[in-house]
């Protein structure tokens, strides 16, 4: 006869196994540095590190899952505090939590209490124990029923909206601030330490590049030469290296993919709350998972590092666009109580966003959400750790940073103030400290900005600090209206010259060069080529072929050339000559070589669709304009680029 075993409630186990853990922990060490935030394995990887930064919070732990999802923690850590840095730390054995049944894969999240919500040990997870207000008059936001990202994650386990998670309002303050998210938050995920492939990385100088600006997932998705379990990941755009090569192209150009909202994608037929784009980042450092073919626990990194090393086997730099001016925790609701407590919001809220006046609401120069506090040292420092980890560990040749005059402001409080000459903003600290490549090539990375944002003082076109290439608007708009407004809107022939030899009003008065100007006609965030100069006016709100979207850029100052087929074709290859003919680093965007259309649409941000994807029959439907571009490509790669250094402008 089997003797029954008592029934032990779960909280006594979990007790159980806390002090099994604290026995080992007390006697390990750990060899990380005192300022590595992050999970962190030591030398040995025998024990995990977990720091984070908050400087007003009053009590932090840490939580530890086996599962991503749908289970509940099987430990939990009070954390301790260096007051001379602010960093909130805990050492862990591996050990000692495979004996709780943690691992291999380490799942982890935050809990933090600070004045607006002080700790009380009576407080169990969904209780409002100890509650004072959602924010207080310091802008605190404190809550520990929400679990809480690691900004410094390295990979992060799922996003708020999935299948099994049709809705994020659990995630909120306000009426839904006792609602516990432990089981459903996106959780980081502990990675060994890791690092790239520097052999083949391209040391091309910045001025001998050709840009090609493209969609990650919409690369691959609707391409027939790719395996259809990597359509529209790393492995699939690894597959196009050579196609890129032959082609000319020196550099391509990722729009964000850095972990943002993009699972709800596959959840509604609509587009109603989609996020192609991924301009709302929540980690920094995680590569989003959706992009992986390979979803497991490390995956999508070393999908990352193995699709950046393909591009470097075939000469061309890897970029990725970032955007280190808002995230994706967005802005608040009603009287400022109700808001998104995802991350950086619940660890330090006045610390990493900038705050208005009444601390309840944000200064924002973004349109998409409160500004990140690029004034304040930890977020400065967090920005240049990301980046070092992308070049480092992931292999990445350069950035495009997203509304990059956010990056300059040293206002730390309900205004801004664009300072290019601070020492220790991002913008100069990029420069000396990743550093940014010499101008001649070798080692070092290309930075380019997009030299505005939204509001007095953030239109900083041609005034960032050297080293540093801008995105050049004027080219655009100059080249734009002489094709599009001809005898509607005169373009002096002193301009046009200006912008086709390098912008030199902008660039020359401090040092820097005409390849300091990334020209370009058209880019991400606006029609594609052919639509430029085919549309009178975009076509965002119609149904077909792919769904509506909103706003749209007001510069596109489109035509379609009388409705004549071949004048729109001509139309467009001159605007291919102007680019490819012009002093500074040319850009053009994916598909734009095999004359893509976006049906009118100038703003397809939310439009996940085939239709929005790439259409590799383009290249067999209109092959004379794609053999043109080839032929462009070379001509400017062969021959332009000797006669510009002839001619003095570089």
């Amino acid at each position: 006869m089997n003797a029954s075993r008592p029934c032990l409630p779960p909280r006594f186990l979990l007790l159980v196994s806390q002090i099994t853990i604290w026995l080992v922990t007390v006697s390990t060490g750990s060899a990380v540095g005192p300022d590595q935030l992050g999970a962190t394995f030591d030398s040995t990887e025998t024990n995990l590190t977990f720091r984070v930064f908050t400087s007003r919070a009053t009590r932090v732990e840490v939580w530890i899952y086996s599962q991503p999802f749908g289970a509940p923690e099987k430990a939990k850590f009070e954390m301790t505090v260096d007051p001379a840095t602010q960093i909130w730390s805990k050492s862990v054995a591996a050990v000692a939590l495979r004996s709780v049944g943690v691992g291999p894969t380490i799942y982890y999240g935050y809990r933090a209490w600070g004045p607006n919500w002080p700790f009380d040990p009576a407080w169990t997870v969904g209780s409002q124990t100890g509650f004072v207000s959602d924010v207080d008059n310091k802008g605190n936001r404190f809550n520990p029923n929400k679990l809480l990202l690691d900004p410094y994650a390295l990979e992060v386990s799922h996003d708020t909206r999935r299948p099994q998670q049709t809705s994020d309002s659990i995630f909120f303050t306000g009426p839904q601030r006792g609602r516990d998210t432990g089981e459903v938050a996106p959780k980081g995920i502990a990675l060994k330490p890791q690092s790239a492939d520097p052999s083949t990385k391209p040391t091309r100088a910045f001025k001998d590049d050709i840009i090609y600006e493209v969609h990650l997932r919409g690369l691959t998705m609707n391409d027939p030469s790719v395996p259809a379990g990597q359509r529209g990941t790393y492995a699939g755009a690894a597959r196009k290296a050579p196609y890129l090569q032959s082609l000319g192209i020196t550099a391509v150009e990722f729009v964000p993919v850095q972990e943002f909202q993009n699972d709800h994608n596959d959840i509604e037929a609509t587009t109603n709350g989609d996020n192609y784009w991924g301009y709302d980042p929540v980690s920094y450092f995680a590569p989003d998972r959706r992009y992986a073919a390979d979803k497991s626990p490390g995956g999508p990194t070393r999908e990352f590092q193995a699709m950046t090393k393909a591009f470097h086997e075939q000469g061309i730099k890897v970029y990725i666009d970032v955007v280190y001016n808002h995230t994706g925790e967005g802005s608040v609701g009603g009287d400022g109580t109700v808001a998104r407590l995802l991350s950086f919001r619940g660890l330090d809220n006045p610390a990493y966003y900038e705050l208005a006046t009444d601390r309840r609401f944000y200064a924002e120069n973004t349109g998409a959400g409160p500004n990140l506090n690029a004034a304040h040292p930890r977020v400065r420092q967090l920005t240049i750790d990301s980046l070092t980890y992308w070049k480092d560990v992931l292999g990445v040749d350069g950035y495009r940073f997203d509304l990059a005059s956010v990056l300059g402001n040293t206002c730390l409080e309900s205004c801004f103030t664009f300072n290019k000459f601070d020492p220790q903003n991002v913008l100069n600290r990029a420069v000396n400290e990743l550093p940014a490549r010499p101008a001649d090539g070798g080692e070092g990375v290309d930075l380019i900005a997009e030299p505005w944002a939204i509001g007095d003082g953030t239109y900083q076109v041609g005034q960032f600090p050297r080293g540093w290439g801008e995105w050049n608007d004027k080219f655009r708009d100059t080249f734009r209206i002489a094709q599009n407004k001809l005898g509607l809107t005169h373009v002096p022939p002193g301009e046009l010259s200006r912008r086709f030899s390098g912008s030199s009003d902008l660039f020359q008065d401090d040092g820097r060069k005409p390849w300091h100007s990334v020209n370009f006609i058209v880019a991400h965030d606006g029609f594609s080529l052919r639509d430029l100069y085919s549309f009178n006016e975009k076509k965002n709100g119609q149904p077909w072929p792919f769904g509506p979207s909103d706003g749209g850029s007001n510069n596109n100052i489109s035509w379609d050339q009388g409705g004549s087929p071949a004048l729109q074709r001509q139309a467009a290859r001159n605007g291919l000559a102007f680019l490819m003919l012009s002093a500074g680093v040319p850009m053009f965007t994916g598909g734009d070589e095999m004359y893509r259309t976006q049906y009118g649409n100038n703003n397809p941000y939310n439009l996940d669709s085939e239709k929005n994807h790439l259409d590799w029959s383009d290249a067999e439907r209109f092959p004379l304009f794609f053999n043109y571009t080839r032929k462009l490509i070379a001509f400017r790669r062969a021959a332009a680029r000797r006669f510009l250094y002839r001619s003095g402008l570089e």
